[in-house]
């Protein structure tokens, strides 16, 4: 552990999880945003369903931890609802197995403590045609039509229990041309498909009734730009405007957050 101690956030999921950080990915941009306000750490494991997810909730989320995460980003579901092995094995989960799994992670990390968020992700479209392509009959249960009921079960569930959920479903399908702008093979994302993701999680944390805020522009800043040196680079600004892209920033917001350079 080092200092000076920083909120966390932390990345929860299978392989779009883990592969957030490749080049351009939305766990890296999200890593770069809050680069000096708030910790990205990532907990992503590649072929894992919700099944995986609930047997190390204990290990990966312990509720004694000295240190609990202010917020926890969960993404599960798209192994889950492949199709059905002929021989009984494989990623698939039961739709209401899944839900059943989904609803006890998000009550184990809500019970973390008072301060702890939760948004969760619902499983996105897939290309189908670009996965024939690419892995051929190895992952040929993917589909849109047994992938959309998960996202549908993964929003009325986050309904009822009251957590954040990004219906990924909709949002990556409102672009143009998403079929062949979104998906590197057919499942995992481009730069193009992360900055959706991005765009949509910094929305949800700013509109957020979240007591203290989680936004990055809210979140006080580790140590000062410059410290003070005479007619030194607005380094504050500079730092402002790298993701405008992702979030504008009018120049009122910007001055404020720059008077927020305090030691944390």
């Amino acid at each position: 552990m080092v200092g000076p101690g920083r909120p966390q956030i932390v990345l929860f999921g299978s392989s779009i999880v883990q592969y957030s950080f490749t080049d351009g990915g939305w766990g890296a941009s999200l890593a770069d945003i809050y680069s000096r306000t708030a910790d990205i750490i990532l907990r992503g494991y590649a072929g894992w369903n919700s099944r995986f997810a609930v047997k190390v909730l204990d290990q990966v989320f312990p509720k004694n931890a000295v240190i609990q995460p202010s917020l926890v980003i969960v993404y599960f579901g798209g192994n889950d609802s492949t199709h059905p092995h002929s021989s009984g094995q494989g990623p698939h989960v039961p739709l209401s197995e899944f839900t059943d799994n989904m609803r006890r992670i998000g009550e184990h990390l809500l019970s973390l403590s008072d301060k702890t968020r939760v948004i969760f992700l619902t499983p996105p479209p897939m290309n189908e045609r670009q996965i024939q392509l690419i892995f051929g009959d190895a992952m040929r249960g993917r589909r849109n039509e047994l992938c959309r009921p998960y996202a549908e079960a993964l929003l009325n569930l986050c309904r009822e229990i009251n957590v954040k959920c990004i219906d990924l479903w909709t949002a990556i399908q409102q672009h143009d041309d998403w079929l062949n702008t979104c998906f590197t093979d057919g499942v995992h994302f481009t730069a193009k498909a992360s900055e959706i993701v991005v765009k949509e999680i910094l929305r949800v944390v700013r509109e957020a009734d979240w007591k203290p805020s989680l936004h990055w522009k809210s979140l006080p800043v580790e140590f000062p730009f410059d410290f003070g040196v005479p007619n030194s680079l607005s380094l504050c600004e500079l730092e402002l405007t790298r993701n405008e892209q992702l979030e504008p920033t009018p120049s009122s917001t910007a001055r404020l957050f720059c008077n927020m350079m305090v030691v944390t």
